[in-house]
């Protein structure tokens, strides 16, 4: 990256980043979706690709073709709704859950507007008086946008350290 780039990030632009990332988590770990979905763009992509499990050292492991989601901001915007419902049986009893961010990088793009920001996370949650907790882990790749002086989440690719998913159900926001 040339030192150009480089020298847009300030610590203040890599705080701003983070905490809005911290703040997503807090939304979603607090059952706020409504204001969840107000730190997206609308031309949100969100993924997550299928790890899998390859011999060798240094060979691509993600999956080209098969996601475990790929979702736009409509998308989203609907699973989020229904959880707002009697219907959403799988949030009944209501989950517990927290997403704990962490290794925040951020670096500028060709666009002064865009960020591309990465982050690693650990997803726990936990529901009724079960002992059983479920966790997934990994990194994610975000484009952060700025509009009209406040950051959105306009992309993320979300890259589980698993290739196993043992969640009892794909119903989170990662």
């Amino acid at each position: 990256m040339s030192s150009e780039l480089q020298q847009k990030i300030t610590p203040e632009l890599q705080m701003e980043i983070t905490n809005l990332l911290y703040q997503e988590a807090y939304l979603l770990d607090n059952g706020k979706y409504k204001e969840w979905l107000d730190l997206l763009e609308d031309d949100l992509q969100y993924r997550m690709p299928l790890r899998e499990t390859r011999e060798g050292v240094g060979v691509n492991n993600i999956s080209l073709d098969s996601s475990f989601f790929d979702e736009t901001k409509t998308s989203l915007t609907t699973r989020a709704n229904r959880l707002y419902t009697k219907s959403a049986w799988v949030e009944n009893p209501a989950t517990r859950q927290r997403h704990f961010i962490t290794n925040v990088m951020v670096e500028a793009t060709t666009n002064p507007n865009e960020f591309k920001v990465r982050s690693y996370f650990l997803f726990q949650r936990s529901r009724g008086s079960t002992h059983d907790i479920e966790q997934m882990f990994g990194e994610r790749h975000d484009i952060i946008r700025k509009v009209n002086n406040d950051y959105k989440i306009a992309a993320r690719t979300i890259y589980p350290d698993q290739a196993v998913i043992t969640t009892m159900n794909m119903s989170m926001f990662l």
